[in-house]
């Protein structure tokens, strides 16, 4: 009978083990709440345009034109890149509002390159040419007038142009 009850007590510790073990197994699995993929939705992208003032420290500085594609470096040496003593921190990169009722900024004719001369009204690849060889022969414009000296450019294109364009050094 000894034997018997020694049976029982095995018996029924082996069972309160297992009982244990799967309470301990419930009170795991429904603690553990394994994490759902979220899935993101994004509408579709498009294309970023618009222009940015490149300021500072550049050869060029003015407005650019830019496309989402664009890097920074792009941008930097579609203005002629950063002078011999700039330094990038010397750059003023700003994108002006779209909605903004600033007067935009205006074209400065004595650094300008030929794609930016040509995005004047009136003037295309030839004039720009024009506009850029007289520069390389007199040197800088002195005022905005002194572009009816280009061949042509008439009294009538440079009042029409005059608001857009400027001369700095």
């Amino acid at each position: 009978m000894a034997e018997t009850g020694r049976n029982r007590y095995w018996t029924i510790a082996i069972v309160s083990l297992i009982v244990v073990i799967i309470v301990t197994v419930f009170v795991i699995r429904s603690r553990y709440r394994p994490s759902r993929p979220i899935e993101i939705i994004l509408p579709p992208q498009q294309e970023i345009q618009g222009n940015i003032d490149i300021s500072g420290a550049v050869t060029n500085p003015g407005i650019y034109r830019f496309s989402g594609g664009d890097t920074i470096g792009v941008l930097i040496q579609s203005a002629g890149g950063i002078t011999a003593n700039g330094t990038p921190d010397s750059l003023a990169l700003n994108i002006p509002d779209a909605n903004a009722t600033e007067d935009t900024q205006k074209i400065n004719i004595n650094r300008a390159e030929a794609w930016l001369l040509e995005a004047l009204p009136g003037i295309g690849p030839a004039k720009a040419k024009a506009i850029i060889e007289y520069r390389q022969k007199n040197g800088f414009f002195r005022n905005v007038d002194e572009l009816t000296k280009v061949n042509g450019i008439s009294a009538a294109l440079l009042e029409q142009i005059k608001p857009l364009v400027t001369v700095a050094e």
